[in-house]
């Protein structure tokens, strides 16, 4: 196993160097970036796309306070908070800038001293087994992460494969120390969360066991296997589960002290040793999304022995790889930060959810063995459909086969015949509106992404469309619009079902078909209200609802956004959304007012994923809907104001600190987004091949293809001021158009900028 774990690694690092990327390239990535205020991302250690996303936590904050939501909860989506001064411990599993959250499973944490099995608070943290850290003493970088705990002045370090988590704590000072296992910690817990927890002490350095939660996924099962480099002196374990009158023939033993198994539903356990001081222990924690001896088998063929610097080496090669598969030179080296920061967050999600042999817990939660592809989890579709799946269609085109063969694995085992919404570890979540798979498969049937099955994937596609229960789809078929009477969200359900719809009709094969689906990509017409300009909830009866406001995101008809923002999404139908507005000339001025206007405070404060940080004017670039807006400017013959906005967010809105993102990651969207713009083009409708050119922010770029090719972009007289593009060429030929092909990146070549003022 350990020589199939070098092979890997050499693989990996002979690709880097045929590609010549710099071997430097780790150093332009951040972890920090974002984990503060609205990034919500973490600075742990993983490998790409990986299962196990092991990261620190920095809180405990319960999701509800006597029986209502605690809106502090919202800073702990990814479990870290850079403004915290504590850590609770280590968990292994993690969402990257979600707006909602779930995971934290499998908390360690070492300690040192009288042993405590409460986790403290931040403002007493000696009061449990949490530790006070300092940002001077932590280091983060793809693959790896530490930190000084300084409470009990243990050096703890992170790295990973991608279902085992390897953790080295060295005891500054030795004697007494524990490793706390917390099976109560979690993100987003309640006091109901937990289902079930279970730990088994199979001898004195081999722990396994499972934990069942119930929260966002409301069925959700994660198995593990934990192995210390050192044999334990003792353990015990503490049950702090509600009280029940049956407490079954269990109650005759003495289960709190080297008892081997714990069950409840909210199970802490320790384990101790006794270390002489600069002693390192060596813990690995193997995730399965099946059974404890599937964790086992994924521990022996990724991470075989304690051995902490094979691991983390491996990591890091696999970071190089990944991120180099783009190469750029900028300006400066917070542009270079920013740029592979965000390429990072890019490959952080989906993740892996297969064991080392195929096998997964589908949505059934019945037992699958993937054929031929690899399970893929954590779909944050309303998101990402957006620009992080477009942009692994050009540098992550195997992943994106597997990524909808497990989509359609989905759609199997699905007792609604539903592709996914959002979803992950075998749960469908339903959160946000709209079946934004659809744009995801027809964006990769339209670029002729191979692997997958384009007919099963098509019907699935039509059956998910055609669901008449699924969030007022009937009206719409009958009506042509979701109406205000059924959900508060009308008029961002009705437009985003517009999109996909058109989606279909794209890769259709059928005249039928494609007639039927390209009518119902119409349907945002039904919504448009002349009279105000904007679209606008309508009611059964057919009439606009009277109290409306255009510049309030809350009630208003649309999900995380407002009128202004939201009435711009047509992606697919520009030209027509610009005739509605009265012209070219009438909807370039609508756009100079959604981008100078000032939008209060107030008309935001009651929606929590849109904050002051994300808006410029009244454009709301920390939410996804209005993504594609500032590239419609190219559709009204006004390209310079394109390439203007464009550079004005990627340097105000993508800033290399930890509250440098304007808003929630979302699981790559936005950084997706970023890394598009920097090069120069971006995917405005997704299930189309063509991509809008903007300002490129880089000097030069070379895209290395999985077909062996390079596509090239070249910005000559880049520079801070010099953001307007003069004359764009590809391939030596100038270009008469605002856009290029996915066809045109495939076949490699160059695409150069000629820059001015």
């Amino acid at each position: 196993m350990k020589g199939r774990l070098l092979t890997t690694l050499l693989i990996s690092m002979a690709t880097v160097i045929s590609q010549g990327q710099d071997a430097d390239i780790l150093k332009y990535v951040n972890p920090f970036i974002g984990t503060d205020k609205m990034g919500h991302t973490y600075p742990g250690a993983t490998v790409p796309f990986g299962m196990v996303q092991l990261s620190p936590d920095t809180d405990t904050i319960p999701y509800e306070v006597n029986g209502a939501y605690n809106r502090d909860v919202y800073k702990y989506c990814a479990g870290y908070q850079y403004a915290d001064r504590t850590i609770v411990g280590f968990s292994h599993t993690h969402f990257s800038g979600t707006g909602h959250s779930d995971l934290g499973d499998i908390l360690l944490m070492p300690a040192t001293g009288p042993l405590q099995l409460n986790p403290g608070t931040a403002d007493a943290p000696e009061k449990g087994y949490r530790s006070r850290f300092s940002h001077s003493n932590e280091n983060a970088s793809p693959g790896y992460y530490s930190v000084l705990l300084e409470d009990h002045d243990i050096f703890a370090e992170l790295t990973a494969t991608a279902r085992t988590g390897v953790h080295r704590y060295t005891f500054n000072k030795g004697g007494d120390s524990h490793v706390i296992l917390d099976m109560v910690h979690g993100i987003y817990n309640d006091a109901g969360k937990n289902v079930w927890t279970f730990i088994r002490v199979e001898n004195d350095t081999l722990v396994t066991g499972y934990r069942q939660t119930s929260g966002w996924a409301r069925t959700r099962s994660i198995h593990f296997a934990i192995a210390f480099s050192k044999p334990f002196t003792s353990y015990g374990f503490r049950d702090d589960s509600p009280a029940r009158v049956y407490r079954g023939f269990w109650r005759r033993f003495d289960q709190r002290t080297n008892f081997p198994e714990a069950a409840g539903r909210n199970i802490r356990g320790y384990f101790d040793f006794h270390t002489e001081p600069g002693e390192q222990i060596i813990v690995r924690v193997a995730i399965s999304p099946v059974s404890s001896a599937g964790a086992m088998a994924n521990m022996i063929a990724e991470a075989p022995r304690a051995d902490f610097e094979t691991v983390r080496f491996s990591a890091e090669a696999s970071w190089r790889k990944e991120l180099g598969k783009v190469k750029v030179s900028m300006v400066n080296e917070g542009q270079m930060t920013s740029f592979y920061t965000s390429l990072y967050h890019t490959f952080l999600s989906p993740t892996v959810y297969t064991d080392d042999d195929g096998s997964y817990r589908g949505l059934d939660q019945n037992i699958h063995l993937a054929g031929g592809f690899t399970n893929y989890t954590t779909f944050s579709l309303w998101d990402t459909y957006r620009a992080l799946h477009p942009l692994f269609t050009i540098i992550q085109q195997r992943r994106t086969a597997d990524m909808i063969n497990s989509m359609l694995a989905h759609y199997d085992q699905s007792v609604h015949h539903m592709l996914p919404v959002w979803s992950h570890h075998a749960n469908e979540n339903w959160c946000m509106t709209g079946y934004h798979s659809v744009p995801v498969i027809a964006d990769a049937i339209i670029k002729k992404i191979e692997g997958f099955n384009y007919d099963r994937a098509l019907n699935s596609c039509i059956t998910t469309a055609r669901n008449g229960w699924y969030d007022g789809l009937d009206d719409y078929m009958k009506l042509g619009y979701v109406p205000d009477d059924r959900t508060g969200s009308s008029v961002s359900v009705t437009l985003e079902y517009a999109y996909d719809d058109w989606c279909i009709s794209q890769i259709a094969g059928t005249e039928d078909l494609k007639r039927e689906f390209a009518e119902r990509s119409r349907n945002y017409m039904n919504v448009w209200d002349p009279a105000t300009g904007f679209m606008r909830p309508r009611k059964r009866n057919g009439s606009f609802r009277e109290a409306f406001d255009v510049l309030s995101t809350h009630g208003q008809g649309f999900i995380e956004g407002n009128a202004w923002n939201y009435s711009l999404y047509v992606p697919h139908d520009p030209a027509e959304l610009i005739r509605l507005h009265g012209g070219k000339k009438r909807f370039t001025e609508h756009l100079d007012s959604l981008f100078t206007m000032y939008l209060p405070d107030s008309f935001f404060a009651d929606t929590e994923d849109i904050t002051r940080e994300g808006i410029i004017g009244n454009y709301v670039h920390g939410n996804e809907p209005s993504h594609h807006v500032p590239y419609l400017y190219n559709h009204a013959g006004a390209p310079r104001k394109t390439q203007y906005w464009v550079r004005h967010i990627m340097d105000q809105k993508y800033l290399p600190a930890p509250d440098g993102l304007s808003g929630n990651d979302d699981c790559g969207q936005m950084s997706a987004w970023y890394i598009f713009s920097a090069l120069g083009f971006y995917p405005v409708a997704p299930g189309s091949d063509r991509y809008d050119l903007g300002s490129p922010l880089v000097k030069e770029a070379e895209i290395f293809l999985e077909n062996g090719k390079t596509f090239t972009v070249t910005a000559v007289n880049q520079g801070p001021e010099n953001i307007f593009v003069r004359k764009a060429e590809l391939n030596g030929t100038r270009l008469d158009r605002l856009w290029i092909t996915h066809d045109e990146i495939m076949q490699g070549g160059q695409l150069v900028f000629h820059m001015g003022r």
